[in-house]
């Protein structure tokens, strides 16, 4: 968590790397396990839990991710002057620095306020629109890019390049995991694909491997290969995975601070763990029938469109979630839509923004309403943070720029949208920040994402400037090297 501990290796530097990485945190608890430690972990090793820069009641996070840019004129932030002048042509900037004539298109959703706190939500999530007074909804964030790519990119890892630790290897980094039989970071991809960028979204960067996160799997076993085969007993597998380790480790000593290697150690000793772990922890039949109601996990697929799905897939995923952070899991990211952007498969809504919600909201709606419901009931909203959002929002413009003169979609808009955060310290029913009477660009208590990021953190304990990791001669942050700020109108 300090440049110190990063610029120098203990003089046995195969052992310092064993008990640094994930292999060290497999192997620690086995000797306890076994009694060979005396009640001891290894020294240094990179997942034991970690003391936060202060006190929090956040322990985890549950990051839903709206991949390919929901609308925020259509969805969280009412624009009346937008309803009013709809079909009125104004200069918009389609592209950075690019200007062109375009029209105003208003929302055809229906606004309301709710709860106590006024908050206004739409008709197109009515089963989120009940808990508006548990939110903290920020409407001026804006971010550096136009495009899918760079911009899921910066808004999981702060930075639009490869290469970077995402946000959860980050938070696994700072305060270490809550449970070694499961993994302290998990992410669940659409059924329809993944995010533009890949897997370098959820990467631990250069952070040794052992922070990056694991995949769970979208049909059929969320893990592959964790029953052993059929005549192998525990002790046949302890064996081998012993055999395996002890060549892995003689190769790691000569290839130290090679964490791949290191993360692979782990890799088995937690596969070995997850056998009787992750069946329990996944197993969704095990909670009442009313419980997978709300989720609307017995849903079936619509069949109006191809790419619809409902709220199964999504709801099962957050329930499985929620069952996660229950267990002590650190960071779980669930996305929404998934595949390539630029077709209704994704929040991305170039052709056809009408179209666009009727897939996606209702395919959230309930299962995100049923979390944030489940999560209260349980005792664990306030140590769960839960954030929702997407890499942009949409333009107040009705586009023809992508869609040949198709009108009704909206393009990308990162310079104004909307994220919201519910439970772990946040002040709920707030509104932070407005966009201008079009709902194109943040105007009123601009943030950028550094904000949002440092927001996250310090929500769980963590202070974005103390947090750093050595390398390349710079003591790396989440934030980067320029400047970001708390949001604290929305801390409660």
């Amino acid at each position: 968590m300090n440049a110190d501990s990063q610029r120098f290796l203990p003089r046995r530097r195969f052992i310092g790397q064993l008990g640094a990485g994930f292999g060290g945190v497999a192997l620690s608890a086995l000797l306890q396990s076994e009694g060979l430690l005396g009640g001891r972990a290894l020294a240094g090793d990179a997942l034991l839990p970690k003391p936060a820069h202060r006190r929090v009641r956040a322990k985890s996070v549950i990051f839903l991710f709206m991949f390919g840019g929901p609308s925020q004129v259509d969805l969280f932030d009412y624009k009346p002057e937008l309803q009013k002048r709809d079909g009125q042509t104004i200069d918009n900037e389609f592209r950075r620095n690019t200007k062109t004539k375009a029209v105003l298109q208003a929302s055809r959703r229906t606004f309301r306020r709710h709860g106590q706190s006024g908050l206004w939500c739409s008709d197109a999530f009515p089963n989120i629109a009940r808990h508006m007074d548990k939110l903290a909804v920020v409407k001026s964030l804006y971010s550096d890019s136009f495009a899918h790519g760079s911009a899921v990119l910066q808004m999981n890892s702060g930075r639009i390049l490869q290469g970077h630790p995402s946000l959860g290897a980050w938070l696994s980094y700072g305060l270490g995991t809550m449970n070694h039989d499961l993994p302290a970071y998990v992410v669940m991809l659409d059924p329809r694909g993944g995010p533009t960028s890949g897997a370098p979204n959820w990467s631990g960067g250069y952070m040794p491997a052992v922070h990056q996160g694991t995949v769970l799997r979208t049909t059929g076993e969320p893990i592959l290969n964790l029953r052993a085969p059929a005549g192998t007993s525990r002790a046949m597998q302890r064996r081998e995975i012993d055999f395996i380790n002890e060549l892995n480790a003689g190769h790691l000593e000569s290839h130290p601070g090679y964490s791949e290697l290191d993360a692979r150690i782990a890799g088995y000793e937690l596969a070995f763990r997850l056998q009787a772990t992750a069946p329990e922890a996944l197993d969704l039949s095990r909670e009442d029938p009313r419980t997978l109601e709300a989720y609307g996990i017995n849903e079936g697929k619509p069949d109006w469109h191809p790419f619809a799905l409902g709220p199964a897939p999504f709801g099962r995923q957050c329930l499985t979630a929620r069952r996660l952070v229950e267990r002590g899991v650190r960071f779980v990211q669930v996305y929404s839509g998934g595949g390539g952007a630029g077709g209704q498969n994704t929040w991305d809504g170039h052709h056809g923004i009408e179209e666009n919600l009727r897939i996606h909201c209702p395919e959230v709606d309930r299962p995100i309403a049923a979390l944030l419901a489940d999560l209260e009931q349980r005792g664990l909203l306030d140590e769960t943070l839960v954030v929702w959002g997407g890499e942009f929002g949409r333009m107040p413009v009705s586009e023809t720029f992508n869609t040949g003169g198709k009108t009704g979609g909206r393009d990308h808009n990162p310079k104004g949208f909307t994220y919201w955060m519910a439970g772990g310290g946040v002040k709920a029913g707030t509104s932070f920040g407005e966009t201008d009477e079009f709902g194109e660009a943040a105007v009123v208590d601009r943030v950028h994402l550094r904000d949002l990021h440092a927001t996250i953190l310090h929500l769980m304990g963590l202070d974005h400037e103390r947090l750093t990791y050595f390398h390349g001669g710079l003591d790396n942050k989440l934030t980067g090297v320029l400047g970001a700020n708390v949001i604290h109108g929305i801390v409660a």
